[in-house]
């Protein structure tokens, strides 16, 4: 998902201006800051892994087409990371792998399970 404007907000701080997240994501963040891991991400990094959290299992042409963009050097990077595995194969020509998340990106975003995860209309409509 990419971010949009209502993701963000602009404030006035100390003579300028910041580009915030919006208050209504606070829970989420404070989430991955609780679990004490500081995830060093390009958001290509961090869109291509929601991509692959919510669509797993997923080929990685299904990721590319969803993304619109090559992503197979992000996908190894994440696998590198561990938060990201092959999670078999699928059934059709070449047999391509299909890629799910590791408990790894469970534990790093401070989630129990995968249904964890805020619901794709919530992120849409937040309120």
């Amino acid at each position: 998902m990419m971010p949009t404007a209502a993701h963000f907000q602009i404030e006035e701080i100390a003579g300028g201006y910041q580009l915030l997240t919006h208050p209504r994501y606070e829970k989420w963040l404070v989430r991955l800051k609780r679990t004490g891991h500081e995830l060093r991400l390009t958001p290509a990094a961090y869109e291509t892994l929601a991509v692959i959290a919510y669509k797993q299992p997923i080929m990685r042409a299904e990721v590319e087409k969803i993304r619109g963009v090559a992503c197979m050097e992000i996908v190894r990077q994440l696998m590198e990371k561990g938060f990201v595995r092959v999670a078999g194969r699928h059934d059709s020509l070449g047999r391509p792998q299909l890629y799910g998340t590791t408990k790894k990106f469970l534990q790093a975003f401070g989630l129990n399970t995968i249904k964890d995860l805020p619901e794709v209309e919530a992120l849409r409509n937040p309120g």
